[in-house]
Formats: structure tokens, sequence, C-alpha cells
């Protein structure tokens, strides 16, 4: 049989025993609750497989509390939720390292925010939208929310799912260029020249990790923690080659290969720069983009 993804496990749980027992237990802050899966793990994101599963798997769900109603009824919250069976459509009860305990059951809203981004008040300057890591926005944004009566978890979602302002999001476009462009372009090539395999490599890597950050920021979309940069080019709009086309690098061992494929990667991203408008220019060379994307600063 296979199995049922941690999403919609999670969402026919809290439909089963979880809004009933808000609804019964704690009808007085009802109104005041959220409730879904959202986070840390490979299940928040829709990439929980059977590997993945022998942790943060299992019948499960977050309730958020704003934090006057956390702290007069969290303790309260957490017991009944506590008391919810384990086993649930022939699943076994959530399996947690040490590490991932916390991460479900009632949490208050306003930490959950805090112990992700480092903030509990949505960014509003480019400073404090450059200060957090973009692995942690694509964390506070994955998964899904079931149920939000009172509206204060999914606004500061919402917030945050509106995505970086124009200008933030020509900067980091513009790094993500010039840094791609420094280790494939150029760097990887005299690495190898050099004999210095271990240094090509890097830049390889390097190359392919700002080359995938492109494709993201080109969908307006957070990219993920790495592991799951490339799994996710998948679910994007344009760009999604990408991933196969990097994967081809790791299949050769031929420099002359691998130079083809690196600017066989520059040319999709520049068709789609220029399809966007971020850029005229015809060069393969992406540091020539660079001016061109922040021109577009006010």
């Amino acid at each position: 049989m296979k199995a049922v993804k941690g999403l919609e496990l999670a969402k026919k749980y809290y439909e089963a025993y979880g809004r009933p027992m808000i609804e019964k237990q704690f009808p007085e802050i009802a109104d005041q609750t959220a409730a879904g899966l959202v986070g840390y793990g490979s299940e928040c994101l829709g990439f929980d497989d059977e590997i993945s599963r022998d942790h943060d798997y299992g019948p499960s769900f977050c309730i958020w509390l704003p934090g006057e109603i956390y702290a007069r009824y969290g303790k309260s919250v957490q017991a009944a939720y506590d008391a919810l069976p384990k086993e649930f459509m022939g699943y076994g009860a959530r399996i947690e390292q040490e590490q991932g305990k916390g991460r479900v059951g009632a949490l208050c809203l306003e930490d959950f925010y805090r112990e992700i981004l480092g903030r509990d008040t949505l960014p509003m300057t480019e400073a404090e939208w450059l200060m957090i890591p973009e692995e942690a926005l694509a964390t506070a944004t994955s998964g899904s929310v079931f149920e939000d009566r009172c509206g204060a978890f999914s606004a500061f979602r919402n917030g945050l799912l509106c995505y970086y302002p124009e200008r933030v999001w020509r900067r980091k476009l513009a790094d993500a260029l010039a840094k791609a462009a420094q280790a494939g372009q150029y760097n990887f090539a005299r690495a190898m020249r050099r004999g210095e395999r271990v240094a090509a490599e890097l830049a390889l890597g390097e190359f392919v990790r700002e080359s995938m950050h492109m494709v993201y920021l080109l969908n307006r979309t957070y990219a993920p923690f790495y592991k799951w940069m490339h799994r996710g080019l998948r679910e994007l709009a344009v760009g999604g080659e990408i991933g196969d086309m990097a994967a081809l690098l790791w299949q050769t061992d031929s420099e002359a290969d691998r130079i083809l494929i690196i600017e066989a990667v520059c040319n999709v991203l520049v068709q789609i720069m220029q399809e966007q408008g971020l850029s005229a220019g015809q060069d393969n060379f992406l540091q020539s983009h660079v001016g061109e994307v922040l021109k577009g600063i006010a």
C-alpha cells in the first residue's frame, strides 16, 4: 500500500480528532486557534518518502495560539493533544528525534515565528529582509494551514508569502548571477587547468547551487534548505529543466562536457531573464547581466 503523505495524514488526523477536541474541550478559545502542519521537515514540503519517514512522520498537527491565550491555555491544550489516539489510519505514533521535539502540538504563535525567523513581526526594511536566511522563509511558509479561526497566524504567513520587496529581490538575483558566473564560468575551468580538482568540484557545486537559487528567485519562491533545492525545482513553473541539466554535471568526468552543460544552463537563465524583462543583453556570461538587473532598483 502506498504510504499517505505527511500533510494529508496530518489534515485527516486533525479533522478526526483535533477539531472535535478543540470545540468540545476548549470552546472559550476555539475562535483564537489556528491548526495545520508548517515548519521543519520534508513532510511540510510534501517531499517525504519511505526514507524520510523514519522520523517526524505519523499522525500529528500544530495548534497555534496567540501569546496571551497560550500563556493561559497552552499546557491544558498540550495535555489534551497528548491524550489523543496515537495510531490513526493504520499508522503508528509520530516518531520524533530529540532535535525534532516541540514541532507539533500546542505552540505559541509568536514563538513559532521567532524560532524560525529570529523575529515575531514581519520584516519591513531591506535590511530586515536580508537578515533572514532564505531557507528560514521557506520553512515558515511551508506546509499547510488547515484552519485559522482568528486569522493572526495566516496574516503573518501571507505577509511572508507576498515575497521579497522588488529592491531586495533584484539585489538577491544580482548576487546569485555574480556568484554563479564567478564559480561556473570562470573558476571551474581555471581550477581544472591548474589540476586543482577539489577547487574545481567546489566551484561546480557553487555554480549549481546559485543557478538553482536563481530559478527559485525567477519564480519568486523562497529556496528551501539545500537538501531539497534540487527536488523542489520540479514544482516550479519556469526553469525546472535546470535541475535535469545540473544532474548531468555529475554523470560525466569530461571537463569539456561539463563546460558545455554549464553554458547551456546559463543560456536558459539568460533566456528566462529576457522573457521577464530583466535584461535585454544577449551575452551568455551571467556577470554581464548584473547591471541590467540592478537598473530596476529605483
